[in-house]
């Protein structure tokens, strides 16, 4: 399984950005998808999670800015990031647990998964 993220840039305070994951492979199933970020010499922290019912949750710094959303049928994740800060800036990676098809058997648990990350730098 690979995750792909795009959408990364540079916007100046205020602007907005959409990130979006695509997941490819021998997918069976996805289960929750998330957004993390690593703003510069900080650890990475978890920005947004969704359920694969749809079910989000953020963090409390981007709650009424941000919104997560998935598209099943294509196993895309996105991130619609709104009224952008500075704080806002890092580089963005997505992350999926799924569990795939190995040798025609569906793997008995989930994995993690990871895609590179997408650098969005926001100016003030």
């Amino acid at each position: 399984v690979q995750l792909q993220a795009s959408g990364g840039g540079e916007v100046t305070a205020g602007g907005s950005l959409r990130l979006s994951c695509v997941a490819s492979g021998n997918i069976f199933e996805i289960d929750t998808m998330a957004w993390y970020r690593q703003a510069p010499g900080k650890q990475r922290t978890m920005v947004a999670t969704i359920t694969a019912g749809g079910i989000p949750n953020y963090i409390e710094s981007v709650k009424g800015r941000f919104t997560i959303s998935r598209d099943n049928a294509q196993n895309v994740v996105y991130l619609q990031m709104s009224n952008l800060k500075s704080d806002d800036t890092g580089v963005y990676s997505c992350h999926a647990r799924a569990r795939y098809w190995d040798g025609g058997v569906v793997t008995g648990r989930y994995y993690d998964y990871w895609g590179q990350g997408t650098l969005v730098t926001v100016s003030s």
